[in-house]
């Protein structure tokens, strides 16, 4: 049979741009595994990380809105969809590996807690470490996925998913586009969704960025990814202007939707709920499954209890809390 990966190989180094990363010149794994015919390495990431159980509980978790009545809000499953359309639209128009961009989205949210940055906060105020998404999902493709042995991932796709919130830019460009189509996907659903909810209205909206990046989201959108498609010939960047009006838009959110407003209402009750769980497993470690007493034995069970809860579901967690804290009903036999 042909060796279809090596087709592949030859046609991203004959069709992408010299500032793509090309899949022949990976730093590679930490654990060496055998080449698929089929795929080049980016792509067996892609398909590690849609087949991976994190990925699949994603369906779960919020994005903004705890428990929304209704089937139209994102969840951080569709989130991470969008995201994922936004960035290789942002590649293909740039010539970069596209392959790349996909996984490095695939697994950006990995880490995520449930009810969003609410349970976030949460775990970092009661891990003495602290606690960031982004770093829990590098640690749960490295490690914790298919019972501590990891995805083995290769390099790049660790370090986009590392690095696709705050600190450090991921070293190649698609993880860059990553980090932008992020920002991009969330601050435009995010609005669609707090109009749905009747939290905002468009009229709302800063004017002045309205008329400059768009009245919709799709206009919105639009704007933005042409910016970037427009200003990446050296490194990936939108013009000032549109970064200027971005920026503002973002705050606008932040004050108005992210921070206070009737979105927020629930998260009151996540502190709690979040909080009385992790004291019941840091005080009974023995009730939690046997992967996660094995990590309180070699790494301590402040670790262990905070990857029990950051990989929950919104569901798994409330339920939990139910089991564990609401009296049941006692039936005469």
């Amino acid at each position: 049979m042909e060796n279809i990966r090596e087709r592949l190989l030859a046609a991203e180094k004959a069709g992408l741009s010299p500032r793509a990363q090309l899949a022949a010149d990976t730093k590679g794994r930490k654990r060496p595994e055998e080449e698929c015919t089929m795929r080049t390495c980016y792509q067996k990431d892609r398909d590690k990380i849609l087949h991976c159980k994190s990925f699949r509980r994603l369906k779960q978790k919020t994005q903004v809105f705890i428990s929304p009545e209704g089937d139209h809000y994102r969840t951080r499953l569709t989130h991470t969809l969008e995201v994922m359309q936004i960035a290789r639209t942002i590649s293909r128009a740039l010539r970069l590996n596209e392959d790349l961009t996909e996984a490095i989205a695939m697994g950006h949210d990995l880490g995520h807690t449930p009810f969003g940055h609410a349970g976030e906060r949460a775990l970092r105020a009661l891990n003495p470490g602290g606690f960031t998404h982004y770093e829990q999902g590098a640690r749960v493709v490295e490690y914790l996925e298919r019972n501590l042995q990891g995805l083995n991932l290769t390099a790049e796709v660790i370090d986009g998913i590392r690095n696709h919130t705050k600190g450090p830019w991921p070293s190649t460009l698609e993880g860059k586009v990553v980090r932008y189509a992020d920002r991009i996907a969330y601050i435009n659903h995010d609005i669609e969704d707090a109009v749905t909810g009747g939290i905002l209205c468009e009229k709302d909206l800063p004017a002045d960025c309205t008329a400059y990046l768009g009245h919709s989201k799709s206009e919105r959108i639009t704007s933005l990814i042409t910016s970037m498609v427009e200003n990446s010939a050296e490194d990936i960047a939108m013009d000032r202007q549109t970064a200027y009006y971005f920026e503002k838009l973002h705050s606008f959110m932040y004050r108005n939707v992210y921070t206070e407003s009737a979105a927020k209402v629930e998260e009151k009750k996540v502190d709690k709920l979040i909080a009385e769980l992790y004291a019941y497993y840091s005080k009974n470690p023995d009730k939690m499954p046997e992967m996660y007493q094995k990590i309180a034995v070699a790494e301590g069970t402040d670790r262990a209890v905070t990857d029990y809860i950051q990989g929950m579901s919104d569901d798994f967690a409330s339920h939990t809390f139910e089991n564990i804290f609401i009296p049941k009903a006692w039936q005469i036999k």
